[in-house]
């Protein structure tokens, strides 16, 4: 069943199939499984519940298609990259009010996620046509040598439920532009906007039976299901999008076989608030990076260090902004505050919160929770080595610590074992470089939020927050360089 931009379109309980070699299909056993809604656990959508003989026939079915997709034209590519960017667009109504029903995103986040993913397909129109190679000099006359950019094969990728959408399309689009073909396995969160919208955008675009699969599964058979990705030779790298925990399994499991693996993980993300800073600005960019989409987000600030001498006024400040963001249905268009994912979520941030104030930590601001339904969350004197303190907590959470001066602040930030987002706030640029230069994270922004991305940028992390880069940077990621030369002469042997 196709996601269609009808304005009355009805998305109460639908079953969808999944797509392997270009086929619509069910699960082999015929199993299935239930997507919830987060703001009230009622049935979204009911999608297969497949095992691993369906991950192998979709495996099977990439690695048939990818030697036809990757000696395509690169305008032949073109088209259907651009095709899918329009079918995307004519959709997108529809798909945001998905991904409000079944990922609690905003209608904000959600219409974000629509203009970032069709830019994305468009710029990967054009990335059909770089340059794939160089000329390489030679001590050798009459010789050439060249370097030659060719895809890996198969590429399992493994998309999150959090922006489900744009980073389903961030997981699927640079290995195919590569000349890749992609099994995509979503998560169980998310199936359908994190999975079967992408595949229904490409197949109707025309993209060739096999290029891109989707395979769904319940959370029960998650591992049985990935087995295929790390025991079949024809997948070639592992695109995976999550936390590091997990990340740390798969990189080793794909390391015993000596498959490449581009993670793109979690970050506990500080931002740095200086005395010359403008305070009621800085209050907003703080309350966004660390509670936009209730704090389900990589790139979220999960500690906010602020010099002493403007600290209990940016808390004043900051705790008035969070109180007043507009919280309910995110399917509802001035919401800007909807449901974590689901139950074990929310009682992860309980439990973390809960834990802190044990340690000595405060509850400034928020604290209060209804099921899914958690309030924005600032939490003051939590001790560094709490677990609040140092390790992401996925929700509306956020340690505000006093600092002394720049260097304290930098020396805590650059203390954590993960290195995604940084952001400064300060009224003089030239003292916000100097922070910046010092950071060790894959990006760090002046004057802005820790949350920002655009389809073009290397967007990715440092230390525990994974390797590899989003963009056009990508490439390079799924694909290797092999070397040629032709001889336009006779060689001089040495016998």
């Amino acid at each position: 069943m196709t996601l269609t931009s009808s304005p009355e379109i009805d998305l109460g309980v639908r079953e969808y199939d999944q797509l392997i070699d270009g086929t619509w299909t069910s699960a082999r056993s015929g199993a299935t499984f239930d997507s919830l809604n987060p703001l009230d656990g009622s049935v979204f959508a009911r999608v297969p519940a497949s095992s691993r003989t369906d991950m192998a026939d979709a495996v099977a079915a990439a690695d048939r298609a990818q030697p036809k997709w990757s000696a395509m034209s690169p305008s032949a590519k073109q088209a259907l990259f651009l095709r899918a960017a329009e079918l995307l667009e004519q959709r997108s109504q529809a798909v945001v009010q998905a991904l409000a029903t079944e990922t609690g995103a905003g209608f904000g986040f959600a219409m974000y996620q629509m203009t970032w993913s069709a830019q994305l397909l468009r710029l990967a129109a054009g990335w059909v046509f770089e340059s794939k190679g160089k000329i390489l000099t030679t001590d050798h006359p009459h010789t050439m040598q060249f370097a030659e950019r060719k895809p890996l094969g198969v590429v399992a990728s493994f998309s999150p439920w959090n922006g489900a959408n744009l980073l389903a399309w961030r997981a699927v689009v640079a290995p195919l532009a590569a000349g890749n073909t992609v099994v995509l396995k979503p998560s169980e969160e998310a199936p359908v906007t994190g999975g079967v919208l992408i595949a229904q955008v490409l197949h109707d675009a025309g993209f060739p039976a096999g290029v891109i699969n989707v395979v769904t599964h319940a959370a029960a058979d998650a591992a049985a299901v990935s087995e295929e990705f790390y025991e079949n030779p024809a997948v070639r790298c592992l695109y995976f999008t999550g936390s590091a925990a997990t990340a740390k399994i798969i990189a080793a499991r794909a390391g015993a076989a000596l498959k490449r693996t581009v993670l793109e993980l979690g970050g506990y993300n500080h931002m740095m608030v200086l005395d010359d800073a403008d305070l009621d600005h800085a209050a907003k960019l703080a309350a966004f990076s660390s509670f936009f989409h209730q704090g389900q987000t990589c790139m979220s600030a999960r500690r906010i260090l602020v010099q002493r001498s403007v600290y209990d006024e940016f808390l004043a400040k900051f705790s008035a902004v969070a109180r007043s963001m507009p919280m309910g249905d995110p399917s509802e268009p001035d919401t800007i505050f909807g449901p974590l994912i689901n139950d074990r979520a929310a009682g992860a941030v309980r439990a973390r919160i809960d834990d802190a104030v044990n340690a000595g930590a405060r509850i400034f601001s928020g604290g209060v929770n209804d099921g899914r339904m958690f309030e924005p969350t600032i939490i003051v004197d939590a001790p560094d080595e709490n677990d609040l303190s140092c390790e992401e907590t996925f929700g509306p959470v956020v340690v505000v610590r006093p600092i002394d001066d720049d260097d304290e602040g930098v020396e805590l930030a650059n203390a954590s074992r993960y290195g995604l987002s940084f952001s400064v706030v300060t009224g003089d640029t030239s003292r916000g470089m100097a922070v910046a230069s010092q950071i060790n994270s894959g990006a760090v922004h002046v004057n802005g939020p820790t949350i920002d991305d655009e389809p073009h940028l290397p967007n990715g992390g440092t230390k525990e927050s994974g390797w590899g880069r989003s963009g056009p940077d990508a490439l390079n990621d799924f694909s290797e360089l092999r070397w040629m030369s032709v001889e336009l002469g006779t060689r001089h042997l040495p016998f």
